[in-house]
């Protein structure tokens, strides 16, 4: 073998050396990034909030029984009136008001009762108030002894009558909720790299979460707690 041969023999083993020694450090960095992803911690961050209640739905329900339809509907269009003008008066608009129409039970009819009744028809009347004046209706549904004084007794909700106080603003205080649930989670987060020893990273993951809006107590539906939790993944560094 001539000195040219031998000289591109080593060349050759030189740089077989250097790319094993390339592919040893790349495996190395691979691994040490590999096992870098597994160091991650999860937080929950939660934002929570009061707020008053920005519409109603106050259906005001009654009931009148009797034998003659005619009656019925003339004494039912009479108290219907009256209900329309109590709510009027006192500040609520035509436009924010529903007169529904009566819902009309013959108790004679009812084919599977067998017990005797007193009067043939059980009228049911419903005037229903949708309205962002949430202060106004409230005070009017603690004032209803006006229409008790005119023979109108407005009778306990039934399931498919019941009020409800809503808050529709809620994408108004999103922005500002998120924020700060986010900023609670990477609090967590950071006490729990500094008791670990190290530091925080990126996100990895993000998950904003649902908001939901429940009554604040049973007492006071029409004040509202606005709830949200987000889920943040950071990675750890050394």
């Amino acid at each position: 073998m001539d000195k040219n041969q031998q000289g591109q023999l080593a060349l050759a083993g030189l740089f077989i050396c250097i790319g094993l020694m390339l592919a040893g450090l790349f495996l190395k960095k691979g691994i040490e990034n590999f096992k870098a992803m597994d160091r991650v911690v999860t937080v929950k961050g939660l934002s929570e909030k009061e707020v008053k209640a920005d519409r109603v739905i106050w259906p005001l329900m009654y009931k009148e029984i009797g034998d003659d339809l005619i009656t019925l509907n003339s004494t039912v269009t009479i108290k219907n009136e009256a209900i329309v003008s109590y709510l009027t008066s006192h500040g609520l608009t035509p436009e924010e008001i529903t007169v529904s129409a009566p819902e009309i039970v013959d108790m004679k009819a009812e084919r599977y009762s067998n017990t005797p009744v007193t009067y043939r028809y059980n009228v049911t009347s419903v005037v229903t108030v949708a309205s962002s004046k949430v202060d106004l209706v409230r005070n009017l549904m603690n004032n209803q002894n006006v229409l008790i004084k005119q023979g109108i007794a407005i009778t306990s909700e039934d399931y498919s009558n019941q009020k409800q106080f809503l808050f529709t603003r809620l994408n108004q205080i999103k922005p500002g909720m998120i924020q700060e649930a986010t900023q609670n989670a990477r609090a967590s987060a950071l006490k729990f790299a500094q008791d670990s020893e190290s530091k925080l990273g990126k996100i990895k993951t993000a998950d904003q979460g649902q908001f939901s809006i429940t009554d604040r107590d049973a007492n006071t539906p029409y004040i509202k707690s606005v709830r949200v939790v987000t889920t943040i993944c950071y990675y750890l560094e050394d």
